[in-house]
């Protein structure tokens, strides 16, 4: 009888463990379908769309609005977004903004990094050299969540390829700002975007009209500005975009060629081939 009894609790432990099983079965695949509608609902959003020079086979980037972006990203995002896989030298390099030499120095001359130790076994502030990497707004995670109400600000460096949308989903967003549609409630700190995922979103509008004064004397729109500096964030995601345009180019041409090679020679043999026949 003991026996018999053992027998049954084993059953039902191996039933109820076989239960917990499939209940977790069941749970991961309603993840997965709900994170898949999430998905899809979010790529149906009709994003703003404008005209990017680097689309496409021969695109290129445009090295005004290049230029400019980066003063949009200096004098706006870098308060509070880092890019933290760029160097000051990358803004003077082929493909990128092609800032001068001298111009690239003394942008890299305008910020102070950390440095040392020195003979003194201390540490000290230097102007940066084009070797060092972008400065950072803030000196730890802890930091940047303290100073932006609980959010962290993410790095901008591949912020393009990190996002669904890619450069019409960051252009979109900085022109989605609009007062809540009524019935939406909105907790402190949070504002209406409707390009946002969810439509909430905690960083403030960051761009305005005039906002600032572009060198090249282009008007400083909203939508100019938001253009220049997903520009810029493409060509920090994708700086080789043009050397592998480039490269794409030449293989096409390469492939062509070859191809037209290998019929009049495959045409001249069977030729032979029907001739002795």
């Amino acid at each position: 009888m003991d026996h018999l009894i053992w027998q049954l609790q084993e059953t039902m432990k191996v039933l109820i463990n076989q239960s917990e099983k499939f209940n977790k079965i069941i749970l991961h695949f309603r993840l997965f379908f709900l994170t898949t509608a999430y998905s899809f609902s979010a790529e149906k959003v009709d994003y703003l769309k404008t005209d990017w020079s680097f689309k496409g086979l021969f695109g290129k980037f445009d090295r005004g609005s290049l230029q400019r972006g980066y003063q949009v990203y200096t004098e706006v995002c870098a308060a509070c977004h880092s890019m933290k896989y760029l160097s000051y030298r990358n803004l003077g390099e082929k493909g990128g903004p092609e800032f001068s030499e001298a111009e690239t120095k003394a942008i890299a001359a305008s910020f102070e990094v950390l440095d040392g130790p020195n003979a003194d076994g201390e540490m000290f502030t230097r102007p940066a050299k084009l070797s060092d990497k972008f400065v950072m707004p803030y000196e730890n995670v802890k930091a940047a969540q303290a100073a932006n109400g609980g959010a962290y600000p993410p790095d901008m460096s591949v912020l393009v390829k990190a996002r669904g949308g890619g450069v019409d989903y960051i252009y979109s967003l900085l022109q989605g700002y609009e007062d809540a549609p009524s019935g939406m409630t909105l907790d402190d700190g949070v504002h209406y975007n409707k390009y946002m995922y969810g439509n909430k979103i905690k960083m403030s509008a960051p761009l305005s009209d005039g906002i600032i004064e572009y060198g090249d004397g282009t008007e400083a729109t909203v939508e100019q500005m938001s253009k220049d500096v997903t520009t810029f964030l493409m060509w920090a995601a994708e700086p080789h975009l043009e050397a592998r345009h480039q490269m794409g180019f030449k293989a096409i041409i390469y492939l062509i060629i070859l191809t037209v090679l290998v019929y009049f020679s495959m045409k001249k043999i069977w030729s032979r081939v029907e001739s002795e026949v």
